[in-house]
């Protein structure tokens, strides 16, 4: 069992091997660690995802990625409505897990993560204690960061404040996007999954508390945030369309000599060395290439999704397109 924390930030634990794990995760990042959980050969005695939602012109039942992930590898699946709900914490309990395992899930209440006696760990898709909150890939990249990391840690009362397990790093290169990033910390975090669950079962690890004081914030993404402002800088345009492509992907709104108007997802985009110093705003176009004028510099936009039509290169959407200026 767990002892208290030496002075030097050490913890042990009984030292067996394979603990009995309850999973909690939903999105396709969460899938990743589950898989290398299960193909290591760990006890996996439950699943825990967001319950089934209806969406789409059908009504049809949309199953999250890990339910689906679940369900094919024959793991057993809990979809609480309420986390704090007496059935599921009966049945919490009846599992009596050594450890819960937590990934881009909602926060937990005390009375789960306190619940296995070996603690609960969550992988967050950051370097602890900056960006904390829902959103630390995305903000990551829209703040221009050169290096970002994933996290392990234990759960504690406050979110993404507890004792940091392991901290691994990468670059964000200028060419990377939020989906390129996500995509690798998902690798990268089932990998450290994988050995954070060892370090628990070979029963010795050192903690590290993190620093009290400033740290950047990751709130969840809202439209606003995708909302392209053309005054800014062009640099800042640019990671703001890194930071949220492809998904939910800024947006502006397109108008033509005509009048006619239309919003528009980007996806990337190219800083200018130079720019015509127009108004920001301003469309400059050779009918291939795409450049709008921001408020210090100039960007080539490279591809778009004019509402109502797919994603496509700027040169495909100026053959049907012809915008003047994006506000």
């Amino acid at each position: 069992m767990m002892t208290n924390e030496t002075n030097n930030n050490q913890v042990e634990f009984s030292g067996e091997k394979k603990p009995k794990i309850v999973f909690f995760g939903t999105p396709e990042f969460a899938v990743a660690s589950l898989d290398r959980l299960v193909k290591d050969g760990h006890d996996i005695a439950a699943v825990v995802t967001m319950p089934d939602k209806i969406a789409g012109r059908g009504h049809k039942l949309i199953q999250s990625d890990v339910k689906k992930y679940a369900v094919e590898a024959g793991l057993r699946v809990l979809q609480p409505e309420k986390l704090k709900n007496e059935e599921f914490l009966g049945e919490l309990r009846k599992i009596n897990a050594d450890l819960f395992i937590v990934i881009a899930f909602r926060m937990l209440p005390e009375v789960v993560w306190g619940m296995p006696r070996l603690g609960t760990f969550n992988l967050h898709g950051s370097i602890l204690p900056n960006y904390r909150g829902a959103a630390p890939i995305n903000r990551a990249i829209m703040n221009g960061e050169k290096e970002t990391g994933i996290t392990t840690f234990f759960l504690t009362h406050t979110i993404d404040t507890g004792d940091i397990i392991d901290i691994r790093k990468t670059p964000i290169n200028d060419e990377d996007n939020a989906g390129t990033i996500h995509d690798r910390l998902m690798e990268m975090g089932a990998e450290m999954v994988a050995d954070t669950v060892e370090k628990i079962s070979e029963g010795h690890l050192t903690l590290r508390p993190q620093p009290e004081g400033e740290f950047t914030p990751a709130p969840k993404i809202f439209r606003e945030d995708c909302a392209i402002d053309w005054n800014n800088d062009a640099q800042k345009i640019h990671n703001q369309i890194r930071g949220l492509s492809p998904y939910p992907a800024a947006y502006t709104t397109l108008i033509e000599g005509n009048g006619r108007r239309y919003e528009a997802k980007i996806f990337e985009s190219r800083m200018l060395e130079k720019s015509a110093a127009g108004i920001p705003g301003d469309i400059s176009t050779d009918g291939h290439r795409l450049i709008v004028e921001c408020g210090n510099g100039a960007l080539e936009i490279l591809s778009l999704q004019p509402a109502g039509k797919k994603r496509m290169a700027a040169d495909a959407f100026l053959r049907g397109y012809a915008p003047e200026k994006a506000i």
